[in-house]
């Protein structure tokens, strides 16, 4: 004749630890998934006022008078060593996608909305930092700033 002796049952902290860690998991799970939508959903509006950047963490609203307009350019970020971003200090860096704040290679601080690096449109603040945007048509756009 066998006997059987259950185990002492786990206490409450057990419940609690994995259920807090379940919730946590599910959050960095939304937050990578935020992410992955956002690097296909951003746009830059322009309008008489202000350049609008939208469907990203780090989007804005940018009054024009505080853009260096007559300095915005395109250039190709694979052959300016200059203008790489070089330190990501608060910002998202996944290969084909950099968003967020970095500082460049030059040493200026940069917003970048960058997806490639052929054609980034580079654009000078007077607030202290450049934006560096991967902008369907860059040349369209900065002509569209210039206007």
């Amino acid at each position: 004749m066998s006997q059987v002796f259950p185990m002492v049952p786990a206490s409450s902290k057990t419940l609690w630890s994995i259920g807090i860690l379940a919730v946590l998991m599910l959050g960095v799970l939304c937050l990578c998934l935020l992410i992955a939508y956002s690097s296909q959903q951003v746009k830059f509006e322009i309008d008489q006022q202000q350049l609008m950047i939208k469907g990203d963490l780090y989007g804005r609203n940018i009054p024009l008078k505080t853009l260096v307009i007559e300095e915005a350019k395109v250039i190709q970020l694979d052959q300016s060593s200059s203008y790489r971003p070089r330190w990501r200090t608060n910002g998202i860096g996944l290969p084909g996608y950099r968003s967020g704040w970095f500082k460049l290679k030059n040493g200026e601080k940069a917003l970048l909305f960058v997806t490639e690096l052929k054609e980034v449109v580079y654009l000078p603040t007077l607030d202290n930092y450049s934006l560096l945007m991967s902008v369907k048509n860059p040349d369209d756009f900065v002509e569209a700033l210039k206007n």
